[in-house]
């Protein structure tokens, strides 16, 4: 993969670009994690402390409804059953991260135990990024 971030493919109606992205870093350690536990999602929702970060888990546990807001889906195959990882966030918070850019990135430290990397010592966090002009 080159070091450049990995775009989802859009999925709301109307729009032609990419709401969220993966660093190379979150891109590889999602790889590794599909390995152990099949197809991955997103929930991004809203709160504090871990409640704000990107939470991962396998493709169906986290059950989404109309609270939440398809932003992308993934291919990270390369050599993975080829299922596209889903990045929703809660309705509510997209209301106020709407003119952004999300990347998902990963860092050292323990987050969420409900999330799938926790027991790997690292935690995804959100970078966002100000869209101008964005056409919301």
């Amino acid at each position: 993969m080159s070091q450049s971030r990995l775009e989802a493919a859009v999925t709301r109606d109307g729009e032609d670009f990419s709401r969220v992205a993966l660093t190379p870093a979150a891109a590889e350690l999602l790889r590794k994690l599909w390995t152990q536990h099949g197809p991955l999602m997103f929930h991004q929702s809203g709160g504090c402390c871990d409640g704000s970060s990107p939470m991962c888990y396998p493709a169906g546990e986290f059950l989404t409804g109309g609270s939440d807001v398809l932003l992308g889906l993934f291919d990270i195959s390369e050599g993975l059953q080829p299922q596209p990882l889903e990045f929703w966030m809660s309705r509510e918070q997209f209301n106020y991260w709407s003119h952004t850019h999300l990347t998902v990135d990963v860092v050292p430290g323990r987050g969420s135990g409900f999330s799938v990397e926790a027991p790997e010592g690292k935690r995804f966090l959100i970078r966002s990024t100000l869209m101008e002009n964005w056409p919301v």
